[in-house]
């Protein structure tokens, strides 16, 4: 324990003796020092303001030398910056000052309990089995994210990783990506897999029962409260509070969850005493949440208290060497579910599945092998040639819902070489004979290129109108135009009137 006013530094030590602890103290970072590089710890507490350095000069030097210590910071009331710096730098866990003695214990002893630790004082002997439990459960949830490839072996190795600590956790990707299964395996290869996991859908409660859920309500607080009722953050005690789709959460809550995170209190509805919570918040969204900051839609303060550990998720389009792997995990799921043999998957079956767009990722994935062991005779999987026309279609005609929308970050790809521009001619709108093209996607790519090019010359190329004439989005129209590789002239300047259905995460 490192803290320079030796009234605080008595009474951490007595509160950490009475829970069976054994305690050495130190009043600087030097005399820290030479108690570290004489004997080991399970835990260092420091302050981050000392006479002769910081608690983050200690902090990174361990973690240089690889020592096992789990570090907590003691940071000044509304100093948000330098915890979520500690954060980053590997420290397990912070407290603000003045320190809630029982959120101090609480913290300690899960800094205590981690893997590789020390059980907690008073633990029964099975307190170790526990921990590798925990290990095995973690190493199940992590396989829950199939696939071999690069970008998941970098997730999975990331994910276990950042779940040693308490920092927060962001998990961003596209719908369908797994980002719910990515919590539950970093909640599994915590030190706080033994404790409860409570997942919440931001966007679906209502407004007016936002605190209430969040934070609990006592009895008589709103009409129907006939008892007292736990929120989220008490029922997640000692566990992990999954936020999923946080971009959905309304201005106003966005405040009063930035309290609760960074006080690591909440204030039941009708109450007027504070309650300490013990959670490790995650959360994910499929939203740019640094677009939704700049124009005002999410706060900046908890975006930057929430995104301290960042997992991307990668696309399904990203990553199509899993899609066998993907395939066989699903399918011998989805025949136990139905009760139906499970189909073989030969080398057609993977190629038509390769030539799904798959927008919606592995749920559409999962959708697809639904409808095709339900609609699918005897003999390996087949794809209805049907599902594989309406792919090809929604690839050429919707953006939006194909492999070629733009990332989640805004960027999107450039067009293949050879695609042509509004400088190629444009390509006829009847097939040249009655015989059936060889490739069908670039047949209505031509269809499609050739009729955006006759309508923006009609409208003087103005994006707002021709989308108009067209009747589709002007997001749809730029979406089209940057997938099929037209220029237009003046490209860089904005000439056009903006639409109301503008998406400014994606100028």
């Amino acid at each position: 324990m490192v803290d320079d006013e030796p009234d605080l530094r008595t009474l951490y030590e007595l509160t950490l003796l009475r829970e069976g602890y054994r305690v050495e103290t130190a009043a600087c970072v030097q005399e820290a020092r030479e108690q570290l590089q004489s004997r080991r710890f399970d835990v260092l507490i420091s302050d981050m303001r000392l006479p002769d350095g910081s608690g983050m000069e200690l902090l990174l030097e361990l973690r240089e030398q690889q020592r096992r210590e789990r570090c907590i910071v003691i940071t000044a009331y509304g100093s948000a910056e330098n915890a979520v710096e500690a954060l980053r730098a590997g420290a397990f866990d912070y407290l603000t000052k003045p320190v809630d003695l029982r959120q101090f214990r609480q913290v300690v002893a899960s800094a205590v309990q981690g893997i590789g630790a020390v059980p907690p004082p008073g633990a029964a002997p099975a307190a170790t089995n526990t921990t590798n439990t925990g290990t095995v459960a973690g190493g199940d949830a992590l396989l829950a994210l199939v696939g071999s490839s690069a970008l998941m072996q970098s997730v999975k190795q990331r994910i276990a990783k950042v779940a040693k600590g308490m920092a927060p956790v962001l998990i961003h990707g596209e719908s369908g990506t797994g980002k719910e299964l990515a919590a539950q395996a970093l909640h599994a290869c915590s030190q706080r897999s033994q404790g409860p996991l409570i997942a919440v859908n931001c966007g679906a409660i209502p407004e007016n029962l936002l605190e209430a859920e969040f934070f609990g309500a006592r009895k008589g607080s709103y009409t129907g409260a006939t008892q007292d009722r736990p929120g989220y953050f008490q029922a997640g005690q000692g566990g992990t509070l999954f936020l999923d789709e946080i971009g959905d959460l309304p201005l106003a809550m966005q405040a009063k969850l930035l309290r609760a995170i960074q006080e690591r209190k909440v204030r039941p509805l009708g109450s007027t005493q504070e309650e300490a919570v013990d959670v490790r918040i995650v959360s994910a969204t499929h939203r740019d949440l640094a677009a939704d900051v700049q124009s005002g839609r999410f706060r900046q303060d908890l975006y930057y208290r929430l995104n301290v550990i960042e997992i991307a998720l990668p696309p399904l389009r990203e990553r199509r060497e899993d899609l066998p792997a993907l395939c066989r995990t699903l399918l011998t799921r989805l025949a136990r579910e139905s009760q139906m043999p499970e189909p073989e998957l030969d080398a057609t079956s993977l190629a038509q599945i390769a030539q799904l767009p798959l927008p919606g990722n592995v749920r559409e994935l999962e959708n697809v092998l639904h409808r095709a062991i339900a609609l699918g005779d005897e003999g390996p999987l087949r794809i209805p040639e049907q599902a594989l026309a309406s792919a090809a279609a929604e690839m050429a005609t919707s953006p939006e819902k194909s492999g070629t929308q733009p990332a989640a970050n805004g960027f999107t790809p450039p067009p293949p070489p050879g695609v042509a521009t509004a400088t190629t001619p444009p390509a006829s709108l009847e097939p040249a004979s009655d015989e059936l093209p060889d490739d069908l996607q670039s047949w209505l790519d031509n269809q499609e290129r050739a009729i955006l090019e006759r309508a923006l010359q009609d409208h003087g190329f103005n994006r707002t109108a021709t989308a108009a004439k067209l009747g589709i989005s002007l997001r749809q129209i730029r979406y089209r135009i940057e997938r099929l590789g037209i220029s237009l002239p003046g490209d860089g300047v904005r000439g056009d009137s903006e639409s109301p259905d503008h998406d400014r995460s994606n100028p």
